[in-house]
């Protein structure tokens, strides 16, 4: 595998392949497990982790890269072998998740900042080491009618390209991930309000990147999709298409590689329907993918169950997922094919 980071963020975005987000918190997994009724130890996420990552058709064919959570990282599957080498075998790049989240912030009520720039060069030395060669750094803008503010976005947007800058000088691709909550206070913004806030975040940091000398052709954006609230939800699937390309477009320079779009809150298919109307109808100057942990792992974790007997049946519905979302990212899923399967 080539060791330039430019080199390193076109396979993580290219060729109809995207990244599985597998960095669930301790806490996180949890609750995903109690909707099972399983019990989170570190062995039953080890299982739920080996059976996505021995998914061999999926990860084979659809999926270019792992962003893991630190435990991860370091843990080994049942027979020994660390998770980062299962991953290598099926040709996947292991990435980590190293902000250590979003933080209420001071004198601005409702809003956050992410913590974790102290002493990240050394965890980013540690991590290479380990095999992690891209990281993510999630900012969370809270939206309303008088949310963001210009500091927080300012904040988050520092803690941003400060975070790239270690990246890429421990010569690890930095996954840029500014999250405009869908389901932010009160979580009834329409499009227009989603369009205006996601166009003035993604300017804010992108001058942040500049001033730090970002190298623009060594990142990954993550972006959340521009959408109305989780409460409102009128818009169509062409609409959420349409103004998310035209954001993208007046904001994002070309010599970003790749657009890896988070799921934020939305459905299994909307995330899928999404993606692919923005591959389908638009001349991009940039690679387009899918960057999913909820909408990738929902259907197979059902279907697992937390059972030994069921990981068959979970692997088949991770690699369902994650082909309908390959298809996307070449503008080419039907909704008929869900049907089909």
């Amino acid at each position: 595998m080539s060791e330039r980071i430019e080199d390193i963020a076109i396979k993580m975005v290219s060729g109809g392949k995207g990244l599985l987000a597998a960095d669930e918190s301790t806490a996180t997994i949890k609750k995903r497990f109690d909707a099972i009724n399983l019990v989170s130890t570190e062995e039953s996420r080890r299982d739920y982790r080996e059976m996505l990552f021995r998914s061999e058709d999926a990860m084979k064919k659809y999926i270019s890269g792992v962003i893991l959570y630190d435990e991860t990282l370091f843990q080994k599957a049942a027979d020994g072998t660390p998770f980062v080498d299962v991953i290598r075998a099926a040709g996947g790049i292991p990435g980590i998740k190293v902000d250590l989240g979003a933080k209420p912030m001071a004198l601005f009520p409702g809003e956050t900042v992410t913590e974790g720039l102290d002493g990240l060069a050394d965890r980013l030395a540690k991590y290479y080491d380990a095999g992690a060669r891209f990281a993510k750094w999630r900012g969370v803008i809270a939206i309303s009618d008088t949310l963001p503010s210009y500091g927080s976005i300012k904040a988050n947007a520092h803690a941003l390209a400060r975070y790239a800058a270690l990246c890429q000088e421990a010569k690890i691709v930095p996954i840029v991930e500014p999250e405009v909550l869908m389901d932010g206070v009160p979580g009834t913004q329409d499009l227009a309000r989603s369009e205006e806030v996601t166009r003035w975040t993604l300017q804010i940091i992108f001058e942040a990147l500049n001033e730090e000398r970002i190298n623009l052709e060594g990142m990954i954006l993550k972006p959340s999709m521009v959408i109305d609230g989780k409460k409102l939800r009128k818009a169509s699937v062409e609409q959420v298409a349409e103004r998310t390309v035209k954001v993208l477009k007046e904001t994002v320079p070309s010599a970003v590689p790749g657009i890896a779009f988070l799921s934020g809150g939305q459905s299994t298919e909307e995330a899928t329907a999404h993606l692919s109307a923005i591959n389908s109808g638009y001349d991009l100057p940039w690679h387009v993918t899918f960057s999913y942990g909820r909408a990738l792992q929902d259907s197979a974790l059902k279907a697992w169950n937390g059972k030994k007997e069921n990981v068959a049946a979970g692997q088949r519905e991770f690699s369902h997922r994650a082909e309908m979302n390959s298809l996307a990212a070449k503008g080419s899923w039907k909704k008929e094919l869900e049907k089909a399967a």
